[in-house]
């Protein structure tokens, strides 16, 4: 039975084996039919305390804001790395997923002695890896990640709300809810939707270019409360 909270338990085991730096990454954002796709890599302390922390879907937003707040606060390493939606089109879904979350690990300072994924199996890293389905619901550091990933993501998507409020991106963030298929048979897919996916890009094209985000305001983005 798949646990709903983890409990520490493969960390400390790896802690034993010797591997002191045991880091965890995650992806959002994978189905959606706009935004980008967001991943994230945490490295915790030994002695990290967050109450409450599990699989962020199963969060609450309140919930998920305070616990990414306090994983920052606590953290050893955090990265962030967020892919567009014209690299998806471009990559494909699948790959541009293993790419980002191979370099949200990558990324991590100190580097990780050993990395905790959820789901996918990562390749071409220069530490031990293991790939745990539900990592999120086992792992705490996975669980971490996928708390920041989602908090990351879901601000983005209220941002780009306020640039195309007629998507309701604030609420279905991106992913295929009615009212938002129903958007986009009216407004044609904005300069942020996956025109790869299907249905998507048959709709009528924006002329407008692509805009994306920086760093810097994806990193401001995380920091608010």
């Amino acid at each position: 039975m798949v646990m709903l909270e983890p409990d520490g338990r493969i960390e400390r085991r790896l802690r034993d084996a010797g591997f002191t730096l045991v880091a965890g990454v995650d992806e959002t954002g994978r189905g959606a039919l706009a935004g980008p796709l967001v991943t994230c890599a945490v490295i915790l302390p030994q002695d990290a305390e967050l109450p409450g922390l599990r699989d962020s879907k199963l969060l609450t937003p309140l919930a998920r804001a305070r616990l990414a707040v306090e994983i920052q606060k606590q953290a050893v390493a955090i990265s962030i790395v967020r892919v567009p939606s014209t690299s998806i089109d471009r990559r494909g879904l699948h790959r541009s997923n293993l790419r980002a979350l191979r370099e949200a690990a990558m990324r991590l300072r100190p580097t990780p002695e050993y990395l905790l994924v959820d789901g996918y199996p990562i390749r071409r890293v220069p530490f031990p890896c293991l790939s745990i389905k539900k990592g999120d619901r086992v792992s705490i550091a996975v669980a971490a990640a996928s708390v920041v990933a989602k908090v990351t993501r879901d601000r983005l998507m209220v941002n780009l709300n306020r640039r195309y409020p007629g998507y309701a991106f604030a609420e279905n963030k991106g992913y295929g809810t009615r009212e938002h298929w129903r958007a986009l048979d009216t407004l044609g897919p904005s300069p942020h939707h996956r025109l790869s996916f299907t249905g998507v890009g048959q709709m009528r094209l924006w002329s407008s270019g692509d805009e994306e985000f920086s760093e810097e305001e994806a990193d401001a983005l995380v920091g608010e409360s």
